[in-house]
């Protein structure tokens, strides 16, 4: 019988980012508290999940680091669930996936747009490199290859390309 790999044991930082948001009802759980929802009976209402899903998928984002539990109320005692320095470093990521599944509709059939907050213009996020501010589109000019801490298998996967930190180290 082959032995299932986990993800946490793959060096790939996809597979790891994969372990902590892959599942969709963490997508949407996030895209809420971005959207100022904290407490339970909000995100049920607004996702209609199970509450033993919600229950879930809410215990997994606290232990993943994503979202704070914390009382807002001692009698009953009642948590909210607020996004933490991590959890709102993944802002970008959803933003990015909601506008690419944007640009794969007519302006007419998208029904949520990313607006400037002050001039309520539509905007169009895209990826780019910090340090030269071009795209990160479909371009080829931009590749993976193995970094300093790459086992000896990922420098092989990554062994034609060119520049690879890896290398110069």
């Amino acid at each position: 019988m082959a032995s299932r790999i986990r993800l946490e044991d793959r060096e790939c930082p996809l597979s790891t980012t994969v372990q902590h948001v892959g599942e969709w009802w963490t997508l949407l759980i996030l895209h809420d508290a971005f959207d100022g929802y904290t407490r339970f009976d909000q995100f049920q209402e607004s996702l209609g999940i199970s509450s033993s899903m919600l229950t879930t998928r809410l215990k997994t984002l606290v232990e993943d680091g994503l979202l704070e539990r914390r009382p807002y109320q001692t009698n009953p005692v009642r948590h909210e669930y607020v996004l933490t320095e991590l959890g709102h470093s993944l802002r970008p990521v959803i933003v990015t996936l909601a506008a690419w599944g944007n640009s794969r509709l007519p302006a007419a059939e998208r029904s949520m747009i990313l607006v400037d907050a002050h001039s309520g213009q539509e905007v169009e996020p895209v990826v780019v490199d910090a340090r030269t501010g071009r795209r990160l589109d479909d371009s080829d000019d931009y590749v993976f290859a193995a970094g300093p801490a790459a086992s000896d298998a990922m420098r092989s996967r990554y062994a034609t390309r060119t520049g690879s930190p890896a290398e110069e180290a």
